[in-house]
This record gives C-alpha cells, structure tokens and sequence, in this order.
C-alpha cells in the first residue's frame, strides 16, 4: 500500500498563500492551528492532504504555485485596484495570472522585472529586508554624475526623516549630456533611486530594473509573461538558501 505523502504543518500553511512559513510557525506556537480538530503547536508536525487544517478558524487549502517574470511597461502601478482611477498591471495581465501577488513594487513611471507568485513564503523569503536580495536597475539620469556622487549614494543619503538609502551604482555611459547608470540596490525603500538622484540633482529619466536575485529579463518583451521553469524556480529558492544560512551564520556569530 502506497504511503500518503506527507509535508511540515508549516509549508502546509505557506503553501495556501495565507501566509510565509515563519508566520505559520507563529499560529503554531501561539495554538491558533487546528489539524482534524486538535490544536497542534508542534513546528514539525507532519499533514497530508486528506488533513483538515485550519488557522484561527479559517480551512486551509494549498494551491497549485504559479510563478511568473513579468515585464512591466511604463503607465501602470503594482497594486490590485486604485482609488484614483489609475491603470494597475492587472489590468493589463490576462486572467490566468491576475490571482498572482508581485514581490515589492515599481512605481507607475518604471519599467522591468516583476516576479509574481501564489507563493506566500517565497514572497516573503525575497522581501525580507535582512537577506539583502540585490535588485539591479538601469537607469538614465539627468546630467553627468560623477564619482563622488557614486560615493554619496554608496554612503547613504536621507531620503525621509531618519530613512537612510544605500546604493551600488556604476556609470555605463554618457549619452549626450545624461548619464547611464548599473544601480544594485539591497534595500527596498519607496522609490529609492529617484529620491537618491533628486538630491544628487540628476533627476531619472529612465528606469528599468533588469533582475531580482538570479532572475532577470532575459527573453522577455515589454509587456509580456513568462511562466518560471522548474529549474529556475530550484535556483531561486537554492540561491535565497544561500543567502539564509550566510544570514544564519552571522546571527550565531
């Protein structure tokens, strides 16, 4: 007889998009997770599908994960509706992938890589702000930076009241009298790069973020989907394990 298949109580409650593992762990520990009508708060217990679990009352039910590269055009903002009125990427992904959620933002003027999933923990894996997961933009600014504006971004600049904003930037090229900029960012603040560059005085032009971690625009036009590959979904969750256990090994320091 064929052993059910059986996976953590945690990646169980990920898996529904309700919510990233270690959130799950918390609803763990804190009794808030019923499995067939007990309140289980052991972290490794062990579910199947034919399990009845729920969370502070609510049914869990994992989905199928979806995992799409998204190349957003200008004109849109990176949320489900808006108040003002104002066009949203849903309106211009088909049907099939308007359940996905995108991890972080970009805002109504930029364009570039947008990952999108049903997948709550890697939403949350690539959204923690202590990985550190690099982000890379190419950016044209107004002017000809420098190298020691190159210097003050990788310093810090205040771009809010007591919001430091740090980032990596080498000049690519000068066309005409702008400038064209490789800018990697680590952090994941509110359109970070414009406000760095305002203070700097070489307003954006331009800007496209070209990757997030190991994924990138490659074969991707603007506007247009592509659903993530089994192997490149296994790099991206291998390379933010890597970043987890370099994570994990400072802390133990």
């Amino acid at each position: 007889m064929k052993k059910e298949t059986t996976t953590r109580l945690n990646k169980f409650i990920a898996s529904s998009g309700f919510c990233s593992r270690r959130k799950a762990d918390e609803y763990i520990e804190g009794g808030l997770v019923k499995v067939n009508g007990k309140v289980i708060s052991e972290l490794g217990f062990q579910v199947s599908k034919k399990d009845k679990v729920m969370v502070e009352g609510k049914l869990i039910k994992p989905e199928s994960l979806t995992y799409i590269r998204y190349y957003k055009p200008a004109g849109y903002i990176t949320t489900a509706s808006d108040e003002n009125g104002r066009k949203t990427i849903y309106d211009a992904l088909p049907d099939e992938v308007k359940s996905l959620r995108p991890v972080g933002r970009l805002d109504k003027d930029s364009t570039g890589l947008l990952i999108m999933t049903n997948d709550g923990d890697l939403i949350n894996r690539l959204s923690h702000p202590a990985l550190k997961v690099p982000k890379v933009y190419r950016v044209c600014a107004e002017g000809k930076l420098n190298l020691n504006d190159l210097e003050v971004m990788e310093r810090g600049i205040e771009i809010e009241e007591g919001k430091i904003a740090y980032a990596y930037a080498q000049i690519i090229e000068f066309e005409g009298r702008n400038s064209v900029l490789e800018v990697v960012l680590y952090q994941g603040l509110n359109r970070q790069i414009r406000k760095m560059l305002d203070f700097l005085g070489h307003p954006v032009i331009s800007l496209k973020r070209m990757s997030v971690g190991p994924i990138d625009l490659s074969g991707l036009k603007k506007g247009q989907f592509k659903y993530l590959k089994p192997k490149q979904i296994q790099e991206l969750k291998n390379y933010l394990g890597k970043l987890e256990k370099l994570e994990e090994n400072k802390l133990s320091k």
